[in-house]
């Protein structure tokens, strides 16, 4: 009987070490970590994971938790096995009350999935728009007494079509996202000039107040209503759902060099399944060179060199996070499935 017990026994020890050893955590992990302000999802996920984009196959959801998705300063994140694999689950580091009163913790407090202040400090500056879009938008005709550029607290006038909309954002129109493999069009990026209030309409002149300027209003700028471009932070690490390959088209600053924490565009949007915190490979375009035995030109295959997060997408193209860059990286890197 003991024999058939400790059998059972070294069965079950057995079976919990290949699981765990199957499993895509890192060597050593701590069995609990309490979440502090400044981590990010990320960083959680790679200090247990070997492969953080598997945040949802380990994440164990406590229907006992309220948003589990959510976690917050002082939670207790901990290593546990449920039906014998290993799995992370919640628990709140402070006192709910879900009576008399219930009291809901705001999402702005959660930790975030990456570094926010990278992010919505470039969002706060650009925005992504059509052809269509530009050609509707009212446009700059001239500053006060014909002046050429405005500041903040300067009277300028626009002409178009103009509706109820009380104040608008103004925009310098960049250059065109072009998809390098098909030249097709994905949007045009607009640079945050400042912001206007409508003071008058004359036919389709419209007479406005420049409110807040970051650089000289000049004539031709572009007047559009603002939008929220502030980033939820309520999503996690997760492949994408669908192969997905494409193209680093452009990378914040205008330079072709890419490095860690660069926000970049890639030619591949929600038409093709992407959608926040999904992780992509970034991989170095393999080098063209001569095999002087057969004398003929040849490619070396892509070499896998970083990995970034998208957080924003959009129909055509999205915006990534670089998080990691093991090489040196550059504009028209491929990115794919990691």
């Amino acid at each position: 009987m003991k024999k058939t017990l400790l059998g059972i026994v070294a069965a079950c020890a057995f079976a919990i070490i290949a699981t765990a050893a199957e499993a895509p955590f890192n060597d050593e992990v701590p069995d609990k970590y309490t979440v502090k302000k400044g981590d990010t999802l990320w960083d959680i996920s790679e200090l247990y994971l070997r492969d953080p984009w598997l945040w949802p196959e380990i994440w164990y959801v406590n229907p006992q938790i309220r948003n589990p998705h959510l976690i917050y300063p002082g939670d207790i994140i901990s290593l546990v096995y449920i039906d014998g694999r290993p799995r992370l689950t919640l628990e709140r580091g402070r006192n709910v009350k879900l009576s008399p009163g219930i009291k809901v913790l705001p999402h702005a407090a959660a930790i975030p999935a990456l570094p926010l202040d990278i992010i919505n400090n470039f969002l706060s500056r650009n925005r992504i728009v059509t052809q269509e879009e530009i050609d509707a938008a009212p446009y700059v005709v001239a500053g006060h007494e014909k002046r050429l550029l405005s500041g903040v607290g300067d009277t300028f006038y626009a002409r178009g079509q103009f509706d109820e909309t009380p104040a608008y954002g103004l925009y310098r129109i960049g250059k065109p996202y072009i998809d390098p493999e098909t030249e097709e069009l994905l949007g045009l990026r607009a640079q945050d000039i400042g912001s206007a209030k409508l003071k008058t309409v004359d036919a389709d002149i419209g007479t406005l107040l420049a409110t807040r300027t970051v650089e000289e209003v000049r004539v031709g700028e572009r007047l559009l209503p603002h939008e929220e471009r502030r980033l939820e932070s309520t999503f996690y690490p997760s492949a994408p759902e669908d192969t997905v390959e494409g193209v680093i088209m452009a990378v914040e600053g205008g330079i072709s060099q890419v490095g860690h924490l660069d926000v970049v565009a890639i030619n591949r949007g929600e038409r093709e399944g992407l959608a926040p915190g999904n992780v992509l490979a970034i991989f170095k375009q393999g080098e063209t060179v001569t095999d002087k035995v057969a004398k003929e030109k040849i490619t070396l295959p892509d070499e896998r060199g970083g990995l970034l997060m998208i957080f924003r997408t959009f129909e055509k193209m999205s915006y990534g996070l670089v998080l990691s860059a093991d090489r040196p990286l550059a504009v028209n890197d491929v990115v794919k499935n990691p």
